[in-house]
């Protein structure tokens, strides 16, 4: 870490560490909330980036079934988090790999990557099914990381548990977060403002949040994907959404560069402007793009059942198609036990699926499957 770009403006502490050869200083940040007054400037911004989340929100509450776009858009957030993390997985293998998950059997193994993802995923339902009974808090933070290193790399480093020893971000360094006694009174210091009334708005306090934790960065390792998980509930439960419709990280892989920079110069600097107006940019951006998902699926899923109806439909194939949007790979085993069907009438059901264009055979899969096309196009393209 270049403890020589820290200038007078940095919000918080560079604190020397004894007897480490690759680093020489850490850096403290300060406790929340921030010593910055909230600029005018940045309020047309604000309300633009409010604006289009309301819109985004009002599509979700008037969906005829909600569930069945929730499951495209967390697929979509969990292929971007990982891959800000330089994990990538192909969209099919991973559909495959969700309905038979798996634990790799080494470090090399492809299928951790899969598990990674997998694990994302597990990590936002969680979260649908902790509202009830467990407040935004340390122990949701220490949970939502147990789920996600789960038998991926990182798993041997103490998942569900706050570090004890020091960490760094790259190397060499490009950033040195505080070390364990530090660590722990700052997120005491987080926790309470998990808790405490809104001091600026509910999508800036999920930025400054977002910021302190990457900062503090209290694991060691997968705090990238945890800090990301957070920022999405945050911003549901904040903003008092209907549903977890908006992720950021499809923005933040898109502009990687400038994500990992500004949060640098938010500690370094203390550019709280750039860092807040580039995550109020990003919510616009998201809730558009993810709108226009929304409406793409929804008009997907319509068009499919009116072909059916049109051709020898069925409440069985109705049922399939239905699944599609949650399971857009379509296993002629899985198929015959969820709809208790012989494998013959499963394989025959998916054949007039593929012959209504719904279905495209999948080659090379390790069991006979088919895929339905459309949904991987609305889900993954950018």
């Amino acid at each position: 870490m270049k403890v020589e770009l820290f200038g007078n403006g940095r919000t918080g502490n560079l604190i020397p560490i004894p007897g480490s050869r690759e680093v020489t200083h850490a850096f403290v940040p300060d406790a929340l909330p921030p010593k910055w007054e909230w600029p005018t400037e940045l309020w047309p911004i604000l309300l633009e980036a409010h604006k289009a989340l309301a819109s985004l929100d009002g599509t979700g509450k008037h969906l005829p079934n909600a569930s069945l776009i929730f499951r495209p858009l967390q697929n979509r957030e969990a292929q971007k988090s990982s891959s800000l993390e330089g994990t990538y997985t192909e969209p099919k293998q991973q559909a495959l790999f969700e309905l038979d998950p798996k634990y790799g059997t080494s470090a090399e193994d492809p299928i951790n990557a899969q598990r990674e993802m997998f694990n994302y995923r597990q990590a936002l339902r969680y979260r649908k099914d902790s509202r009830d009974t467990l407040p935004i808090s340390l122990r949701l933070i220490r949970d939502l990381h147990r789920i996600l290193m789960d038998g991926v790399r990182g798993s041997d480093k103490r998942p569900g548990e706050f570090r004890k020893h020091q960490n760094q971000i790259g190397r060499p360094a490009r950033f040195v977060p505080p070390p364990p006694g530090p660590m722990a009174g700052l997120l005491d210091n987080l926790e309470q403002y998990l808790h405490a009334e809104s001091r600026y708005d509910s999508l800036v306090d999920a930025f400054l949040v977002h910021y302190q934790f990457e900062a503090i960065h209290p694991f060691m390792d997968g705090n990238g994907r945890v800090g990301r998980l957070l920022l999405a509930i945050l911003i549901e439960e904040w903003c008092t959404l209907s549903g977890q419709w908006l992720y950021m990280s499809s923005y933040f892989d898109a502009n990687k560069d400038a994500y990992m920079d500004l949060l640098f110069r938010v500690s370094s600097e203390g550019a709280w402007i750039p860092w807040i107006r580039f995550c109020l940019e990003g919510v616009i951006q998201s809730a558009e793009d993810t709108q226009k998902r929304c409406e793409r699926l929804v008009s997907l899923h319509r068009d499919f059942h009116e072909r059916l109806r049109k051709g020898a439909g069925s409440v069985r194939l109705s049922a399939i198609v239905d699944d599609l949007f949650v399971h857009p790979v379509a296993v002629v085993t899985h198929v015959a036990s969820q709809q208790r069907v012989t494998y013959p009438t499963a394989r025959a059901d998916l054949k007039r699926l593929e012959k209504a264009g719904i279905l495209r055979f999948l080659e090379g899969g390790p069991q006979i499957a088919y895929f339905c096309p459309q949904i991987f196009e609305i889900t993954f393209a950018d």
